[in-house]
């Protein structure tokens, strides 16, 4: 009876034995392969220079333009272009070449500018050969009050017109005369004349034309432009003349 439960027990022992070797040799699954890493495309460069950069109406520039990881080139005025090269332009004006690359990456920019000078207008030759008939159609005497010599608020406007004139043609040299009607002494108005031709002497010195071209001489009562004995008469005879000194 004892062999027989010695022999059961050693069986029981056999038996566990062998599931705890099973267990011991079962295999856990393998984890699954990490994923493959993302992949990034290289972002796109570009760069733009003109040489010159500024140049005269007529002129040519050369743009010179070099790109990397670009698959797409284009210059704005120019088009579609290569990743990198040259290209002579002669723009009439101030230009901006931008220029855009485009790639896998993204896209990139740059932009040169060639600054055209303007070229400055010439004036047009004075004239040197005026006569008198010329002169006085567009500079005209101004006219003053009975015994004054304050240049008139009405004869403002004649001043400026006639500094303008004087200052288109510098090389123009005048005579300015003053002037008086009848009446009065012949040395009282020698003296009105000459203050009436200071007057407007000054006049257009403000206005801008140099004292250096201009000449003052008081003709008084001696030279009238109306004979007749009336107000209207001696208002012409009133007068800063101003003629061309030969």
């Amino acid at each position: 009876m004892q062999y027989a439960n010695r022999k059961s027990l050693a069986l029981a022992a056999g038996l566990a034995a062998m599931l705890t070797v099973a267990g011991c040799h079962k295999k856990k699954p393998a984890p699954p392969p990490p994923p493959p890493p993302a992949t990034t495309a290289p972002a796109p460069t570009a760069s733009i220079t003109a040489t010159p950069d500024t140049i005269n109406a007529g002129d040519q520039s050369v743009l010179t333009w070099q790109t990397t990881n670009a698959t797409d080139v284009s210059i704005d005025g120019l088009g579609t272009v290569a990743s990198s090269g040259t290209q002579t332009v002669r723009p009439t004006q101030t230009t901006s070449y931008h220029l855009v690359a485009h790639g896998d990456g993204g896209s990139a920019d740059a932009t040169a500018t060639v600054t055209v000078n303007t070229p400055q207008a010439t004036p047009p030759p004075a004239e040197t050969n005026i006569d008198e008939a010329t002169f006085e159609q567009n500079v005209k005497p101004v006219f003053f009050d009975y015994d004054a010599y304050d240049i008139r608020s009405d004869a403002q406007s004649v001043i400026q017109a006639d500094a303008n004139y004087l200052n288109q043609h510098p090389d123009l040299k005048v005579v300015i005369g003053g002037y008086c009607d009848e009446r009065g002494s012949t040395e009282y108005n020698l003296a009105l004349g000459e203050n009436r031709a200071n007057a407007a002497k000054q006049a257009l010195v403000t206005a801008g034309v140099s004292p250096d071209r201009l000449r003052t001489v008081s003709y008084g009562k001696e030279k009238q432009f109306c004979t007749e004995h009336n107000e209207a008469c001696w208002q012409q005879n009133r007068r800063a003349q101003f003629t061309l000194d030969q």
